[in-house]
This record gives C-alpha cells, structure tokens and sequence, in this order.
C-alpha cells in the first residue's frame, strides 16, 4: 500500500442499494474526472447503473444542503459528495473547504447515513489533476469505495442488532 492511499476492507453488494453522488461544476474539469472515477468504480463492484442518480450542484459550498436532502429521502445506502477547491490568493479556500467538509460530517452523523467526503483541496491546479488523474490517482474511485465499504460495515451492524 502507498502512503496517502487507504486500504479498502470487505465490500458485499446489496443488488437493491441505491448511491447518490452529488458533484460540483465548480472546477468541472477535476470533477468530471472524480465522477467518472466513481461511477466506474461502482458499476465495476455490480452496482447497476439505474441504482446511481447523479445531482449537480454550483460549488463545494452547496455540497451539504443537497446531501442533506438526500439523505433526509431515506432512498439512499450511501452519498458521495465530489468537488475541487483550489487555494488561490484570497481566504476564501479556508472559508468553502472548511465549511464543506464539516457540512459533510454533520449530514453524515446527524442523518446515519454514510456521505462521503471527496472534495479536493489542493493548492495548485496540478495537485488536482493528480489526484483525479483517470489512469492512475482518483479520488473519486477512493470515494466509491469507502462508500460500499460503509454500506457493508453498516448493514452487518444492522444485521446483528
């Protein structure tokens, strides 16, 4: 395993579980490569495309408030969320990172359901395009992942209660 790199545990396909990923056009071209990332990631692992709805949003910053309705529909096994904030030469990298990311948490603890944080934050375009790179480093497949793990972890927890 690679430093920065998480190794995935026990992935098992409920052939009813939807997913939910909700991407930012902000920065569409990193994102349109996390997105692809993800739902190749999923369908590869036996999750039908009809069990996959895709929402759109501006920014990073809505991120939260669209996962959260989401998950407030009680439809979804799991949400991942995908953006990119690039530092530039203002604050308000801090302010839309920082925010997205706890939005995400709050969403995911509060609701139960599983919402998975793949928004980027990098200090250069490159850094980006490395990390959603569509023949090597994605971040989006790492979301996909942790998303089915979750759904696993979840459903053998529910399952000896």
């Amino acid at each position: 395993m690679k430093l920065g790199s998480a190794e995935h545990g026990d992935i098992q396909i409920d052939a009813h579980a939807k997913f939910a990923i909700v991407a930012a056009r902000f920065n569409s071209e990193i994102v349109n490569n996390l997105l692809q990332g993800a739902l190749s990631t999923l369908q590869d692992h036996g999750v039908s495309a009809a069990n996959i709805d895709v929402l759109k949003v501006p920014g990073a910053f809505e991120l939260p408030v669209l996962a959260q309705h989401l998950a407030d529909s009680n439809k979804y096994a799991a949400i991942i969320t995908l953006g990119c904030v690039i530092r530039g030469d203002t604050p308000h990298f801090d302010y839309v990172a920082g925010e997205c990311a706890r939005g995400v948490m709050e969403v995911s603890l509060n609701s139960g359901v599983p919402v998975i944080f793949g928004v980027l934050t990098t200090d250069t375009p490159a850094q980006a395009r490395a990390r959603a790179d569509l023949e090597g480093d994605n971040k989006g497949v790492d979301c996909a992942l942790c998303a089915l793990e979750m759904t696993t972890t979840i459903k053998h927890i529910q399952a000896e209660l």
